[in-house]
């Protein structure tokens, strides 16, 4: 029977079933399956719709359909891994977000379920958020990246921003800093003293392992 449920979770994550996704993570809180062998089972599915994507066989909206389910999934799955008690473990710690000023939400979500399906903790701050509550996100999650999104040229110089205030705060050698977004390029990446720049998710996802050295 778990097997069967696990099965049915990736399968919507694989068919990009928003429903579906939610429906089968609350069948794994049901059955009492260890919430961590859910979660693996979406990793396993996203990763599938990653590597697709990125040889050129799945195309954007599959990319976005793909995460949007797991993205759905994700709050039943992390209530029961916290309720349990169990650990996955992490390869590091990222703090996510698009900056303030700006509310496009679908690269920074692709980005942070690719992040969680490679093994990072990650915490979504979600959108428009401000210097401060990036300084606030990276001091309290203890954070080893930093990733921020910006979809606009009239948002993209708040990346500078939360750098100059990480400086202030004397954060910013104790934290890699990787941008992107559509206002994004690595001229500009240079320019703010980022660590690190794509402009894809799954190559966000392969920068963030070269930035924590794993």
């Amino acid at each position: 029977m778990n097997a069967e449920v696990l099965e049915e979770l990736k399968k919507s994550i694989l068919t990009y079933n928003r429903e579906g996704a939610v429906i089968w993570a609350r069948k794994t809180v049901k059955e009492k399956i260890n919430p961590i062998e859910a979660l693996d089972a979406m990793t396993v599915a996203i990763r599938q719709v990653g590597d697709g994507f990125g040889k050129g066989e799945l195309w954007l909206p599959d990319l976005v359909g793909g995460a949007a389910a797991m993205t759905a999934a994700m709050p039943i799955i992390e209530e029961e891994i916290k309720r349990v008690g169990t650990k996955r473990e992490s390869v590091g710690t990222v703090v996510i977000g698009t900056v303030y000023g700006d509310i496009h939400t679908i690269g920074k979500t692709m980005v942070a379920t690719l992040l969680i399906a490679d093994g990072f903790a990650v915490n979504d701050m979600g959108i428009n958020v401000t210097a401060e509550s990036f300084v606030k996100g990276i001091t309290e999650n203890k954070a080893d990246i930093l990733a921020m999104s910006a979809l606009m040229t009239t948002t993209a110089p708040e990346q500078r921003k939360v750098i100059e205030n990480l400086k202030r705060e004397s954060l910013r050698d104790k934290v890699k800093i990787m941008v992107g977004g559509g206002a994004i390029t690595q001229d500009f990446a240079d320019s703010i003293g980022a660590d690190g720049y794509d402009p894809t998710a799954p190559g966000a996802v392969k920068l963030a392992r070269r930035l924590v050295g794993k």
